[in-house]
């Protein structure tokens, strides 16, 4: 588990130039990693000391994962159910790294195949950190850096370009700006039912693959 906290060299922060598609990834996977670790703390099966996160560490990508981890608590919050024991609502065991990978990267083509915006990515986060206390609940916390390699390949393959257009992962923050509680539980809510629909989806995907 000590590997999660360190950062990569591709996550640092260079956030007065448009970022390349490696840095990117390298920040969406550091991002990962720190939502995880919030996410294993809460559960009680993470570390005891918080500090060594991003958001913790300060800076322009620890702000950015912040308003993440926050953006994940208003989601969370709206829909618990939706983002509880994902393992077992996909119907999968965490044992093996080919179907926890098959799986996570089936929730997240579903969710963003009709689109991308802020709240589907927050979703996935969501998504990520909730199959990752699974795997580390039943004992298999390697399973964790499976999950981040994934987020970093999905993010390559289907996101970077968007989010470059977006001026890169800062622009995330954007969504914290208006405070009309209104506004933001529209999109999160959005973003909460869509992903409840993807995960029964890829549970009849999955079904349909064995």
């Amino acid at each position: 588990m000590e590997m999660l906290r360190r950062s990569s060299v591709f996550a640092a922060e260079v956030f007065d130039r448009s970022p390349t598609d490696k840095e990117l990834v390298s920040q969406a996977k550091a991002l990962c990693r720190d939502y995880i670790h919030s996410r294993l703390n809460r559960a009680g099966v993470g570390w005891s000391n918080p500090d060594h996160g991003l958001a913790a560490s300060g800076g322009t990508l620890g702000e950015i994962s912040s308003v993440l981890l926050w953006l994940g608590d208003e989601l969370e919050y709206l829909r618990p159910n939706v983002y509880r024991n994902v393992a077992r609502q996909l119907n999968i065991t965490v044992a093996s790294e080919s179907v926890v990978s098959d799986a996570f990267l089936a929730v997240a083509a579903d969710i963003f195949s009709t689109g991308i915006t802020w709240g589907k990515v927050v979703s996935l986060y969501a998504v990520a950190g909730a199959l990752a206390v699974d795997c580390v609940r039943h004992g298999h916390p390697a399973m964790v850096h499976t999950i981040v390699d994934c987020m970093g390949e999905f993010v390559r393959k289907s996101l970077a370009s968007w989010i470059k257009r977006k001026g890169g992962w800062v622009d995330m923050t954007k969504c914290v700006v208006n405070t009309d509680p209104s506004f933001r539980s529209h999109w999160l809510v959005t973003a909460a039912c869509a992903c409840g629909h993807y995960l029964k989806a890829v549970v009849l995907y999955l079904l349909r693959e064995k």
